[in-house]
């Protein structure tokens, strides 16, 4: 029993392995369909969409029949639950990715957002594709130094969202009709959270390999 019990264990390790490639894959093409205005790369990453989410289905089903059947303790219960939140975290992404898809496709054949903030746009995106390919080598290794990368890469992202929102906030920024502002908005919104779904496994996986996930929200908030 206890060797099935691993086999299962070693099952839902792989699968959010395999969810997180999906999940990159979706990324890489919806940035590039957003950049390049690819409407038929668009289309497909959103048509994918609906694979990653029976996906992360089946895994939480299988991780669900686990603790109903093997009832885990210590660090078994901890991959486990774990497992869970992960893989919302990254059908949430695989949405995400979608989203941004869909913006390349609602503007076709025209490019998305003001044309001066075009290259912000590629610079996030460029960020949430090493994101994601890091995401899979950490979910695979448990590797603390591609955690802290990926929170590394998350602030890059954080500090590009801010300046679009500055830019349009404070007109510097050559806007030819208002569904411009919309657009970005939405768009910087998209990668700024494909990001932050990315550190909230980061923070998982660490909290797997230690244990120690209070000590490591008390550090992040000592006033709190």
């Amino acid at each position: 029993m206890r060797e099935v019990f691993q086999q299962e264990l070693a099952e839902v390790q792989n699968g959010l392995v395999e969810i997180a490639e999906l999940v990159q894959v979706a990324i890489e093409q919806a940035t590039h369909a957003f950049a390049e205005s690819d409407v038929a790369l668009a289309e497909r990453v959103i048509a994918d969409d609906q694979h990653i989410d029976e996906r992360a289905i089946q895994l939480d089903e299988l991780a669900i029949e686990i603790l109903a059947r093997q009832a885990p303790v210590a660090r078994d219960l901890r991959i486990v639950v774990s497992a869970l939140r992960i893989s919302a975290s990254l059908e949430r992404m695989g949405d995400i990715a979608a989203h941004i898809a869909q913006l390349a496709r609602f503007r076709f054949p025209q490019q998305v957002g003001p044309r001066d903030l075009r290259e912000v746009f590629g610079e996030m995106g460029r960020n949430d594709v090493e994101i994601a390919r890091q995401l899979v080598k950490l979910l695979d290794t448990e590797d603390n130094e591609l955690a802290e990368d990926i929170k590394r890469r998350d602030d890059i992202v954080d500090g590009l969202h801010k300046s679009i929102f500055d830019a349009l906030l404070g007109n510097g920024t050559d806007v030819n009709h208002p569904t411009e502002v919309v657009d970005a908005t939405l768009a910087s919104r998209y990668h700024e959270r494909f990001a932050d779904h990315a550190v909230s496994i980061a923070k998982k996986i660490q909290y797997l390999s230690s244990g120690e996930w209070l000590q490591q929200k008390e550090a992040a908030t000592p006033n709190a």
